[in-house]
């Protein structure tokens, strides 16, 4: 008889496949449905320009013989630096149809992530299994808080190399050089670095909605996305109709505070202070110079050390304990 040693597995190897399982099995959703809205767009982008163009010929438009090095050989250093700016920005507002989908992804994978394993009875194959409820729900945390978020970033910054090469394509077939302005190479890493500076702060803002929507999925009978919204908003409903504060600023404080935290928590970039954006005589009317503020570092420790981020990351913290307490108690399925 021969003796077969098993070697048992890690607390951390055990996670890194609770991982792995998450992402295999949720996919299409977090690789998938960020790569595709990209293609979506590029795929717009290009049939604009090649409307453009047709609009060009039929018009008698011509651009060719201009050459960008000329333009910028007569720019300033702080001219330059603006365009680039300006093309920052323009990257950065492609980013919002990537955030929307990965927030709706996000947010209904939450709601059914301790849901479905109860409703289709898979709660008792993975209990039998040498896994912790503790294990298996901060796999769920950190692959909505961290995963889908690199993901995505990984899609946007793809869909951002995309739209340069179309533009350059674009500008190339009119004998200008695009490489003066458009692929400035320490602009367009700077501009990547900041983007993922923010995956932490988006991480630790995210935690209220992570944990509630985990702790409703925990505990609901059925129709987890419905519970999840109706709690907070009738809460806000409560608080503004019954006459608990006469006060209209608290009123409006747990909206913002209470509310929108628990639901919209999710969407990246939730955590940045767009008044900066409102004052825009502060930067000269220039945006770019209010968003280069906003995605400062000083800004987001600003934000890192505020209380809305430490408060509503305890909040998360404990109803993620909750949700994790209720998964080890509660095995019943609900249809």
């Amino acid at each position: 008889m021969s003796n077969t040693t098993v070697k048992a597995q890690s607390p951390l190897e055990t996670f890194a496949w609770l991982l792995r399982r998450e992402f295999w099995e949720y996919r299409g959703s977090f690789y998938w449905a960020p790569v595709i809205t990209g293609l979506v767009m590029l795929a717009f982008i290009f049939i604009a320009l090649s409307v453009a163009e047709i609009s060009a010929v039929q018009h008698g438009v011509q651009i060719s013989g201009i050459k960008l090095d000329e333009i910028t050989s007569r720019l300033t250093d702080e001219q330059i630096e603006k365009a680039r700016s300006g093309i920052d920005v323009g990257l950065l507002a492609m980013n919002v149809p990537i955030t929307f989908v990965l927030f709706l992804v996000t947010f209904f994978y939450c709601t059914g992530a301790l849901y479905n394993d109860r409703a289709d009875r898979s709660v008792l194959f993975w209990k039998s299994l040498p896994l912790s409820d503790t294990q298996t729900v901060l796999a769920k945390v950190v692959t909505a808080a961290v995963v889908a978020p690199l993901l995505a970033l990984a899609a946007k910054i793809g869909l951002h190399v995309g739209f340069l090469l179309l533009m350059s394509i674009y500008v190339l077939l009119h004998g200008v050089n695009p490489f003066g302005i458009l692929w400035s190479p320490t602009h367009l890493i700077a501009l990547w670095l900041k983007l993922f500076a923010t995956v932490p702060l988006g991480v630790l803002w995210a935690l209220p909605t992570i944990g509630w929507l985990l702790l409703v999925s925990s505990f609901v009978r059925s129709k987890p996305f419905l519970w999840s919204l109706l709690v907070p908003v009738g809460a806000g409903l409560l608080v503004t109709f019954s006459g608990v504060s006469r006060s209209w600023g608290f009123v409006t404080w747990f909206w913002h505070n209470i509310v929108l935290r628990m639901i919209f928590s999710l969407f990246q970039g939730s955590w940045l202070d767009f008044s900066s954006l409102k004052g825009l005589d502060h930067h000269g009317g220039d945006p770019s110079e209010a968003i280069a503020e906003i995605f400062s570092m000083s800004h987001m420790m600003d934000v890192l050390v505020s209380p809305s981020m430490l408060i509503g990351a305890v909040a998360g913290i404990a109803m993620i304990g909750g949700a994790i307490w209720l998964r080890r108690t509660r095995v019943e399925a609900y249809a």
